[in-house]
């Protein structure tokens, strides 16, 4: 391609060295620079990617050497250096989370004045194409008004040598949080992506149950909708070997995701006008057995970055736009909320109370540790 997208990494760490080799492996990005705090790391990752190399991301973006940023920093960076990036004229992509907590959300998107800027967020797992077509199943009606949502995904284990490899991780300082702004925040991104947002959230978490950390490594949340619909989200980064399935049921029957494999029973008709109609104390609607052949997990971290280049480059829609990604740290931030203060959260949450609350929590100065 004659057209690319100059783009600059921010961050050089786990993630950030997987989105170098998907940026090396592109026909639509070019890599002008690499940026980390550790002189050494940006040094190695210049040199073996032939681009420039940072230290410092406001001397990066004051040399107007790139078109676009990729943030790959720890979390509560997304949103000072968002901010700067969308101040100075670049596209940005930025890692999940979004930021840390809602009212940073806030603040990085309002930052997103000049349109013409593309702003996106890397919720890869909208990628798979089981998601996808258990959107479009909801979306279209297939199951008709949604029940129940149950969601079990506790096959994040995590090892204690994991939250041992950086000091910013499993800390409020530092990450801001455990399992729910980190590992099953894609998780909570789908479930509201394909459901929508509840009106009310309850959370139980524990806090450093199965490591050694202060953040919650183990969940429970239980949520209502508006319309009557009731969920429930179970996660830990300590079982094994753990489970991940997704059930929703609706009138019009029953979708489940287990093991990779979607499968939809269908009710022959609505349960409700079943249960209205039938003159049997004891039947059911009969039902019919769909499996739906979905190999890959679709594209992922690649397919994000690709679509980002091809939103500057050719004005497609994104999967991830930024403003979206505010929706799954609100989840996140309203089950923690919830287990610090011992009762349900309404939503939308009050991201101020929030914010003051993570503060506390980052000082040692919270309540909920006396």
């Amino acid at each position: 391609m004659d057209k690319k997208v100059k783009l600059a990494l921010i961050g050089v760490g786990t993630i950030g060295s997987l989105h170098l080799k998907n940026i090396a492996k592109s026909e639509r990005i070019a890599l002008t620079a690499v940026c980390d705090t550790l002189p050494e790391r940006a040094r190695a990752a210049a040199e073996q990617y032939s681009c420039a190399a940072y230290t410092d991301y406001t001397q990066l973006l004051r040399d107007r050497i790139c078109d676009a940023v990729l943030i790959a920093t720890p979390h509560y960076d997304h949103t000072t250096i968002g901010i700067a990036a969308l101040e100075s004229g670049c596209h940005v992509l930025v890692e999940k989370p979004l930021s840390v907590h809602k009212a940073d959300c806030e603040r990085l998107i309002a930052a997103h004045k000049d349109k013409s800027l593309v702003f996106a967020v890397m919720l890869n797992q909208r990628t798979d194409p089981r998601y996808r077509k258990i959107k479009e199943l909801v979306d279209t009606g297939a199951l008709g008004p949604l029940l129940r949502i149950t969601w079990i995904i506790t096959d994040w284990f995590r090892t204690e040598a994991y939250y041992a490899s950086s000091g910013w991780r499993a800390t409020w300082k530092g990450e801001g949080g455990g399992v729910l702004i980190n590992q099953s925040l894609h998780n909570l991104d789908l479930l509201q992506w394909i459901c929508g947002m509840p009106a009310r959230v309850w959370g139980f978490c524990g806090f450093g149950r199965r490591h050694n950390i202060e953040v919650e490594d183990e969940v429970t949340a239980y949520m209502e909708y508006p319309n009557g619909c009731t969920a429930v989200f179970i996660t830990s980064t300590g079982e094994a070997p753990g489970t991940n399935r997704l059930e929703l049921a609706g009138d019009l029957g029953k979708l489940v995701l287990e093991d990779g494999t979607l499968s939809f029973t269908r009710n022959k008709v609505s349960a409700a006008e079943f249960s209205r109609t039938s003159p049997e104390a004891f039947a059911k609607p009969e039902v019919e057995h769909i499996a739906f052949d979905i190999e890959d997990s679709g594209g992922q971290h690649y397919e994000i970055l690709d679509n980002f280049a091809r939103a500057i480059l050719e004005g497609v829609p994104l999967i991830a736009p930024a403003e979206e990604g505010i929706h799954s740290v609100e989840l996140a931030n309203a089950i923690l909320y919830s287990s610090l203060t011992d009762r349900p959260v309404e939503l939308p949450l009050d991201s101020l109370a929030f914010e003051q609350e993570l503060l506390k929590l980052k000082s040692g100065d919270s309540h909920f540790w006396k």
